[in-house]
């Protein structure tokens, strides 16, 4: 320990100096969260939800020393704490620590107290340190050493692997967010406990070491060297970072000269420069957006070749997947390009609300990440207006719509009682139902009102925690309107409503109820902003629904009375609302109508279909419908529409299977006509100029057909593949083509002709484009022989696929969920070994088990997880055995539909 440190705390220096010497010796007592006595030892603090108040951290001076050889790690910390009230314990995080028992002390003006017990509880993740005396009030000095292991769970500091000159090696890197700064050093590891950090690294000489901050000062000592960090500004654990390996890297600097920097494996600086423009850019827009600078003097963006989330927040250093940071203009899709600015946008956005302001608990997790998926949006529609990401952002309020469609969802707003059930809520009510509902209140205080009010929140809270009730009080104060009214009903309550229209002669009748996948009308009641027009654009009106139903003059509410006919109303115009609609036959009559005549927008176009899709599978309309509306869109130009509609009908062919396997034909013959024509205007070869949206829609088409099915597709998919192979520069298989065509001939693929499936495997095998790898891993179980399948689910298993690309593969062919589901249980506790706590083990659970859809395999399902139960999964098990009932409904109201056969087969066969 510096003994520096105490004496700016004002610590007499002779007593400085004495525990200076007594830390210096190292000692060989360590405790291990294993070894702790796990009785009723200090039953206090053992199984709350959050630390104990009498001591907060002000400030951590952390040295750490990875060994990148022995994967293990030694470090040593000196936290200013600040004691509120009398206590002779401190009980801070810790996870998979070794903690020195003897270097544990405690330093205030007048003594240095040691500890005389210190316990870790594995199940608590804490350490309880036990005085002999009170502390005294004010602010001390805790420190310690401690030891740990580089890990491969991609949590808490962790190893990430990658090559060199054909060697393989290891990096250092952490992921703390949301509990796991306490698996690199004991901490206060919670948001509200923000604090100071001053970094220093011990690393071998010839690697780049990163952390929050820049670099200060650099000390060589023969083979190593220390690397001192400047300190950062007050912020919260889950937000520290450290990176040590060996990188490349391009640089830029804002005009307000910030430098910032985007790192990758040595070899590939070059695919990094279209995140570093993006990220130069975007600085600037946040900086006029929120009418704050960014706060600190550098910006690092890092590609990690193993790591768990897609990308994250850390302050002054984000850490990406590389699929999510990295373009090649020769080897990376459209779609890719898009995945990487959305994942800056987002990124970035936390810089200021997330890390300049943090969530005061992970119940306000919402606030960070809803926020931060809703602005990326805007971001991105300023930097690329041609890519109409706005109309793409009905894809994230769809997936928001599906999750909390389900009686196991949770509101946006939820209690959190132990830090094992927080990876369970990075879900699409935290990020997509939050940013909806952020979209729903922008459009209804107006941008300019709702951008005001944002910025007065970043200024007033900057440096500390906020809840949702700060938000809301903020942006009500700014615009004078009812906001904490408004929003209190979406953030607080589980579920959404469905709103119910009628045409009662000239007037319209409105009824709001809870809308659930099951077919059943929950519990709820909203504050819904109303929007429709009638027959233009031009006769927009809106209203509050703040009863359970309404009923107004048609003429009083839009100032024209409705003639006969096909005329149109739409409610929910341009989708901003977080609801569906659910209209009556008249009224649904007129917007296919108005769908077919194209007098609707693309986000009403689209908003349409998701409602019917989603009423049919709840059972409230017929499948016969929904096929019936699917045919108004056949001359349909859209991407985003189209989009939809693929999702829509690749889903709907399964659950026909499942139902009446004798239609199968005829409803996959109706799907190809729906898209023919589009994947003829494109055709297969890119055009010179053509648009962003065309070069992703030309690749979802084709996929579509192949799928359902389309030889000519099949063939020429085939034929274009086989060039490849012998040429992987030509031309005839452009990166947007790739997994249309990877899937056509996987499908191609059975035990006694496995060409295809080898061919595959050897591409993923030869190139070191982590997007070209998870384009392959994501094809291969598309094959509809479940033996094939069998094998590349071992093969995810293997050293030769990255931990955090085995969720890729496990969405299988309907042929092969039973082989995907026995897979899932042979292999369990290997996976859960290897996934443990994290939220991936959840998405692969939901993966395999979610598309069944009989009540025998629901009760099997129910089975196996009873005695496997874990926090971390809890919800998401239940969430899956809901969908397989939900999924079970479906299928027996499919079987019940009669006008469905006549239906399908007009439909496959009408001529257009």
């Amino acid at each position: 320990m510096e003994w520096i440190v105490l004496l700016q705390l004002g610590l007499p220096l002779c007593l400085c100096k004495i525990l200076a010497d007594q830390t210096a010796t190292k000692s060989s007592s360590f405790l291990n969260s294993t070894m702790a006595d796990q009785n009723q030892k200090y039953p206090q603090f053992r199984g709350q939800p959050r630390l104990p108040k009498f001591a907060t951290p002000k400030r951590y001076d952390l040295k750490l020393n990875p060994d990148l050889s022995a994967c293990k790690f030694t470090g040593s910390v000196q936290i200013s704490v600040d004691v509120v009230s009398d206590t002779k314990f401190l009980v801070l995080n810790a996870a998979e620590l070794s903690i020195s028992s003897n270097s544990v002390k405690f330093a205030s003006a007048n003594k240095v107290l040691e500890a005389v017990e210190v316990e870790l509880f594995a199940e608590d993740e804490i350490a309880v340190m036990e005085f002999k005396e009170s502390l005294p009030i004010g602010v001390g000095v805790l420190t310690m050493e401690f030891e740990g292991a580089l890990n491969d769970n991609m949590k808490g500091f962790y190893r990430s692997t990658y090559e060199l000159n054909g060697e393989k090696k290891n990096m250092a890197v952490t992921q703390f967010e949301p509990v796991d700064a306490r698996w690199c050093f004991p901490c206060w590891d919670e948001p509200a406990c923000r604090a100071t950090f001053k970094i220093t690294l011990d690393v071998p000489s010839d690697l780049v070491a990163l952390s929050n901050m820049p670099i200060t000062e650099e000390k060589q000592n023969g083979n190593l060297k220390t690397i001192y960090f400047q300190e950062s500004p007050i912020m919260s654990t889950y937000l520290v970072a450290v990176v040590v390996g060996m990188f490349d890297y391009v640089e830029d600097n804002t005009p307000e000269g910030i430098n910032v920097r985007v790192y990758c494996q040595v070899g590939k600086s070059s695919q990094g420069k279209f995140a570093l423009g993006v990220a130069v850019k975007t600085l600037g827009l946040y900086k006029e957006y929120f009418d704050v600078p960014y706060s600190l003097p550098k910006l690092d963006m890092i590609a990690i070749p193993d790591f768990a989330p897609g990308a994250m927040e850390n302050y002054g250093l984000v850490t990406y997947r590389e699929t999510d940071l990295l373009y090649d203009e020769n080897h990376s899709a459209a779609a890719n390009k898009q995945m990487v600015v959305t994942a800056i946008t987002h990124e970035l956005a936390h810089q200021w609300f997330g890390n300049l302001v943090t969530m005061e608990w992970w119940t306000h997790l919402w606030l960070n990440e809803g926020f931060a998926t809703w602005i990326s949006y805007l971001a991105a529609d300023s930097l690329f207006p041609d890519w109409k990401v706005w109309t793409q952002f009905l894809v994230e309020c769809s997936e928001g719509l599906q999750l909390d469609g389900l009686a196991e969802s949770h509101p946006i707003e939820v209690d959190i009682n132990h830090a094992s059930e927080v990876g369970e809520i990075f879900d699409a009510i935290s990020y997509q139902k939050g940013a909806s509902v952020i979209q729903m209140l922008q459009s209804y205080l107006g941008p300019e009102s709702f951008q005001r009010g944002l910025a007065s929140y970043i200024k007033k809270y900057a440096y500390s925690n906020a809840k949702t009730e700060d938000l809301w009080s903020v942006l009500q104060e700014e615009s004078g309107e009812p906001v904490n009214k408004l929003m209190n009903s979406w953030t607080k309550q589980i579920g959404y409503p469905v709103v119910s229209v009628k045409l009662n002669g000239q007037s319209l009748e409105f009824e709001q109820s809870r809308f659930l996948f099951t077919g059943s009308h929950g519990d709820g009641q909203w504050v819904v902003p109303i929007t429709l027009c009638s027959g233009s654009y031009d006769a927009r009106k809106s209203f509050l629904l703040e009863t359970k139903s309404k009923t107004l003059d048609v003429k009083d509410l839009l100032g024209v009375s409705v003639p006969s006919g096909h005329h149109w109303i739409k409610v929910n115009v341009e989708q901003t609302g977080f609801y569906r609609v659910k209209y009556d036959e008249g009224l649904s009559a007129g917007l296919r109508n108005a769908i077919e005549r194209k007098y609707l927008s693309t986000c009403d176009r689209s908003g349409i279909l998701d409602d019917y899709y989603s009423l049919s599978m709840s059972c409230e309309q017929s499948l016969t419908s929904l096929l019936a509306l699917m045919s108004a869109y056949r001359e349909e130009p859209e991407y985003t529409v189209l989009s939809n509609l693929i999702t829509v009908a690749s889903t709907v062919a399964k659950i026909v299977a499942d139902a009446s396997p004798e239609l199968v034909g005829d409803v996959k013959l109706f799907f190809i006509n729906l898209f023919q024509n589009s994947a003829e205007r494109l055709g297969w070869d890119p055009k010179p100029g053509e648009s962003h949206l065309d070069s992703m829609l030309r690749g979802e088409l084709l996929k579509a057909l192949a799928s359902f099915g389309h030889e000519a597709t099949l063939d020429e998919a085939n034929k274009r593949f086989r060039i490849f192979l012998e040429d992987r520069n030509t031309t005839v298989l452009p990166p947007d083509l790739r997994s249309a065509v990877y899937v056509a001939v996987i499908l191609g693929v059975n035990k006694s002709n496995k060409s295809g499936y080898d061919s595959l495997l050897r591409i993923y095998r030869e190139t070191d484009l982590s997007q070209e790898k998870t384009r392959i891993l994501g094809s291969l179980g598309s094959c509809r022989d479940p033996e094939i399948v069998q094998e590349f689910l071992d093969f995810l298993l293997s050293s030769e696929v990255r931990s955090q690309d085995v969720l890729v593969g496990v969405s299988v062919s309907r042929e092969s969920r039973e082989t995907a589901w026995n897979w899932l249980k042979a292999n369990w506790d290997d996976l859960t070994k290897t996934y443990g706590s994290g939220f991936l083990i959840a998405h692969i659970i939901s993966a395999i088990v979610s598309p069944f859809s009989s009540y025998e395999k629901a009760a099997e399902v129910e089975e196996f997880f009873s005695s496997r139960m874990m926090p971390n999964i809890a919800r998401t098990v239940k969430q899956g055995i809901e969908r397989i009932h939900i999924n079970a409904a479906w299928v027996k109201s499919i079987q019940n539909d009669k006008d469905l056969p006549r239906a399908v087969k007009e439909l496959a066969y009408s001529k257009y």
